[in-house]
């Protein structure tokens, strides 16, 4: 899951994508409206967490905007008003979810990961090719037995099981469980790939498709 975080004090920023780095969430960071659009021009989330009163483009048009241009991206709204036509204007525009300052991190994860999953039309634990996978416990089975996992590469697995046996590409991944700083031409989608075939054990599950990307899948060969 890949969050855009759209918050102008900063420390409250970081502190924000610290905590969801810990929920193996990746999130980017940035301090006013037209950075946010140019984000969004660029990178595809699964929610944006997005002050209403920032610098430049108001937040109200930057959730216009993503709404307008049909993103895809769900939009959680963050404010210091506690008024009622505050949260109700908001969702006027397009808001899915409103948070309240000050928040606790883990209802932000909590509603970040309910908005993800409406967002896939996905049910809230995922079950395929015999692997189990809760995001919001942030827990892995396989035929039973709990497999402890990375942030790293519980979020690549949580990408693998969405796309349901479909392939995901390695650019697909690096987008969707890394932030920004990730280097384009790393080598760690295969790495963590490798390291996640080892925790969830044989007969292999997880195939390479050669020139295209990685499915998620019980049957055929895995490299």
């Amino acid at each position: 899951m890949r969050v855009l975080v759209v918050e102008d004090e900063r420390y409250l920023a970081e502190a924000v994508q610290a905590g969801l780095r810990l929920e193996a969430i990746a999130a980017d960071i940035v301090g006013d409206g037209d950075s946010a659009l140019e984000r969004l021009a660029v990178h595809e989330y699964d929610v944006v967490v997005l002050d209403r009163d920032i610098p430049g483009t108001h937040g109200d048009d930057v959730c216009r905007a993503i709404v307008g241009r049909r993103l895809g991206c769900r939009v959680l709204m963050l404010t210091a008003a506690r008024h009622l036509d505050e949260k109700v204007s908001g969702f006027e525009i397009g808001a899915d979810d409103y948070l309240t300052k000050p928040f606790d991190l883990r209802e932000l994860v909590v509603r970040l990961r309910s908005l993800g999953r409406r967002g896939r039309s996905a049910p809230p634990v995922v079950e395929h090719a015999g692997i189990r996978l809760d995001p919001f416990r942030r827990e892995v089975f396989r035929a039973g037995h709990y497999v402890s996992l990375t942030r790293k590469q519980f979020a690549v697995l949580e990408v693998l099981m969405n796309a349901r046996g479909g392939v995901v590409s390695a650019e697909t991944l690096l987008e969707r469980a890394w932030d920004e700083n990730a280097d384009p031409f790393t080598n760690a989608v295969r790495i963590t790939i490798s390291a996640l075939r080892k925790r969830l054990g044989e007969p292999a599950v997880i195939h390479t498709v050669p020139g295209v990307g990685y499915r998620l899948d019980p049957a055929g060969p895995g490299r």
